[in-house]
């Protein structure tokens, strides 16, 4: 061998690495003050942005109640939660760097519980926004007897015009045959 040349087991790899997206979705403890949210969703984006990330979308962690309690060991005993405040933060970051996010996120004491997952292009590009569903989904009650017999009278509205729709249609159809 001359002394231009290495063997292969000695040479390093050029490995470049594009940076990869990632979704930081967490549950804020609710025994935080509400205008302390902001800070620990503050605090985890610095954590990203430290460790060389670059934070591309967010939504702000909001208060809501949980399908079930969550049972977290905290203060010396087990303690059950039925509410948090939600909230996710989408990144891109080196996955050489991701266990130094991953390691002051579970330093954060004020968080319930959180998930790290990695999005595929059609994740990053369609971003799911929960609180904005949860919105959508609400239902309103309507006490006020005035407002409950307007509604009343728009939802017979729209039936008899959906019948009168069919009637149509199937007197066309007739006519047809």
């Amino acid at each position: 061998m001359n002394d231009n040349t290495m063997p292969a087991t000695e040479a390093e790899p050029v490995v470049h690495r594009e940076p990869v997206a990632y979704e930081l979705a967490f549950h804020v403890l609710p025994t935080v003050a509400e205008g302390e949210v902001e800070s620990v969703f503050t605090s985890l984006k610095e954590h990203i942005t430290k460790a060389g990330g670059e934070v591309f979308d967010t939504e702000a962690p909001e208060r809501f109640d949980l399908a079930y309690e969550i049972v977290k060991y905290l203060e010396g005993r087990n303690r059950r939660f039925s509410s948090a405040y939600f909230g996710w933060i989408r990144f891109r970051l080196d996955p050489r760097t991701l266990a130094a996010v991953t390691e002051a996120v579970e330093g954060e004491k004020r968080l319930l519980r959180f998930l790290l997952v990695r999005l595929t292009r059609e994740e990053e590009q369609a971003p799911f926004r929960f609180h904005e569903s949860i919105e959508k989904t609400r239902v309103t009650t309507i006490t006020d007897e005035v407002l409950l017999d307007e509604v009343v009278a728009e939802v017979e509205a729209e039936v008899v015009a959906e019948d009168e729709t069919k009637v149509a249609g199937s007197d066309e159809a007739e006519k047809s045959v």
